[in-house]
């Protein structure tokens, strides 16, 4: 039997990449009695989310709230029972949460060929904005069509749950996750193809040439603290941006996010998850504002280790005011490839003993993006294999954009740290859903 070493100890290739075997007080054990995935909670130690009161989501969940679900109906139907009560989720096979059709979304009036003939920007111009448009115009009907699919496609995780795949094939289809004000959640093993905007919003004025901007995060992480994202794979599956049209000479798109966290979410820990085939791919904080920064100030506390990101735009992540902790993370450039770190707003970024795989014609000096002012901590990152200074190597083939070193803190909630060397081979075979038992 061959065998290979994830998370640091060595286990039968045939039983997957299995996670540490954790307590329920989120410690190493030793002892043969394994616990079960839907158990374990999150390591001493592993990263933000394991701070304060750490996170054990539904670990202690009685057996009246433990469910097995197998329908979009049925996985809301488990979220809303027994409220903030400590529960487990276990979903099975792929659950279609996008609804039977775009078109069974649509309000009676809508159409979207009228849609472009009233904003063709050759009749209503780029200087006005539609907000202000009325119910029964086009745009009106677009509006109340997007909200009977958003109250589709959106579930509601409640405080004290943990939701867990079984086997190799589960996930969501369409689906958006909204942890949103609660505290205490597990996410794992879960399979996410990217929600498709049924109905994105045209806005003149977003850029000289206008855009399509969507809505639906697979998932996001809205004021919520202590969360868990452990070996999820998030993708746009069947329907890359590569499918999408263009209408007024701008892609028409239909996806958000694949993972954002905003409005003063706290103590997240993303480990061991597979982000792929995507543009905007993950938001920490979502303004500059004003009022966001009265919010996300002081919060905003997230790890991220072990992840793979591939075939990338941007965003993994881009952060604003938050402290986050990047390591042991391999990310590999595809066609399109923009930047992987986004520099924001008082931002505190650590990216250290990470890989990083970049095609021929990619610059080392575009894994960094600055949109404003903020240092950054960039150490012991490698580069196609060889040691990388990534902010000395930005600001030499970016001079306009010069990046200062030292993001003004050391991380000190880390479990074991792999040599970055070493982590395409690692995190390559052992991250993403279906490798939990």
């Amino acid at each position: 039997m061959r065998t290979q070493k994830c998370h640091g100890r060595v286990i039968a290739a045939l039983a997957g990449c299995t996670a540490l075997v954790l307590s329920v007080t989120g410690t190493a054990q030793a002892a043969p009695h394994r616990v079960a995935p839907d158990r374990q909670v999150l390591a001493a130690n592993d990263g933000w989310g394991a701070a304060t009161t750490g996170t054990t989501g539904g670990a202690a969940a009685d057996p009246a709230h433990v469910y097995t679900v197998t329908t979009w109906d049925a996985f809301k139907a488990a979220l809303a029972d027994g409220g903030s009560a400590p529960k487990i989720i276990r979903v099975k096979g792929t659950i279609d949460a996008d609804g039977p059709s775009c078109a069974s979304f649509a309000v009676p009036g809508y159409d979207f060929d009228t849609y472009l003939k009233t904003y063709d920007p050759a009749v209503w111009g780029r200087t006005k904005t539609l907000d202000s448009e009325p119910d029964d115009s086009p745009e009106g009907l677009r509006r109340a069509s997007a909200a009977l699919q958003d109250a589709y496609i959106k579930a509601n995780v409640p405080a004290n749950t943990t939701i867990v795949g079984t086997g190799k094939d589960a996930g969501f289809r369409g689906a958006s996750l909204q942890i949103k004000g609660v505290d205490n959640v597990i996410v794992r093993n879960l399979g996410f193809e990217s929600p498709l905007d049924c109905f994105p919003q045209w806005d003149p004025t977003d850029t000289a040439d206008g855009n399509w901007n969507s809505e639906y995060d697979s998932a996001v992480v809205y004021g919520s603290t202590h969360v868990w994202m452990d070996h999820d794979t998030f993708t746009d599956g069947d329907h890359p941006d590569s499918t999408l049209p263009y209408y007024y000479g701008r892609i028409y798109e239909q996806h958000d996010g694949e993972l954002d966290i905003v409005k003063g979410a706290d103590y997240v820990t993303a480990s061991w998850n597979v982000f792929e085939d995507h543009d905007k791919t993950i938001l920490i904080g979502n303004s500059d504002s004003a009022s966001t920064a009265a919010v996300d100030r002081g919060h905003l506390k997230v790890t991220f280790h072990h992840n793979l990101f591939a075939n990338l735009v941007e965003r993994a992540p881009r952060v604003r005011f938050g402290q986050v902790d990047s390591y042991n993370n391999h990310f590999v450039a595809g066609d399109g490839y923009g930047y992987s770190y986004g520099i924001g707003m008082e931002s505190q970024l650590v990216a250290e003993h990470n890989a990083f795989t970049l095609p021929d014609g990619v610059a080392a000096g575009s894994i960094l993006k600055k949109w404003k002012e903020a240092p950054v901590t960039a150490d012991d990152n490698y580069v196609n294999g060889t040691p990388t200074d990534l902010i000395a190597v930005h600001n030499a083939q970016v001079p306009g954009e010069i990046l200062q070193p030292g993001a003004g803190w050391t991380p000190t909630l880390r479990t074991k740290v792999d040599r970055a060397k070493a982590v395409p081979k690692i995190v390559d075979h052992c991250a993403g859903a279906g490798h939990l038992r």
